[in-house]
């Protein structure tokens, strides 16, 4: 009895949500086509608003060269940040024979902190 009663919960979320109404009105669509499509499944999502077979290979296509792109970016904006931080020693270093800071100095903080924050972000 438990089973029954879990599936009536679930029929019952379903259409509360309107999954059953959206599934119907596409099985629907299709059965009332009269030159049935090649692929009904293709049919189906297409009709749910997801792309079509095309599109979604055109998206990955596009997922992946922008994933090569942020790679590289990332590659040569952690080079930066290495001399960066190699100027930022470099500056230390100097300031220490000389005591008076200035407003270069101040820059390099905070160029310094804008880094470390852009290094622990995460895009994908």
């Amino acid at each position: 009895m438990e089973k029954e009663a879990k599936k009536e919960a679930f029929r019952k979320y379903l259409e509360a949500s309107g999954v059953l109404d959206a599934l119907t009105k596409v099985l629907v669509a299709l059965y009332e086509q009269n030159d049935k499509p090649s692929s009904a499944l293709e049919f189906v999502q297409q009709k749910l608003g997801g792309p079509t077979v095309s599109e979604y290979e055109k998206l990955q296509a596009e997922l992946s060269d922008l994933q090569i792109r942020y790679d590289e970016l990332l590659k040569e904006h952690q080079e930066r940040c290495r001399e960066l931080e190699e100027l930022k020693q470099t500056q230390v270093e100097a300031s220490t024979k000389e005591p008076n800071k200035n407003a270069h100095d101040e820059e390099l903080k905070s160029t310094v902190e804008c880094s470390k924050e852009f290094k622990n972000a995460q895009f994908f």
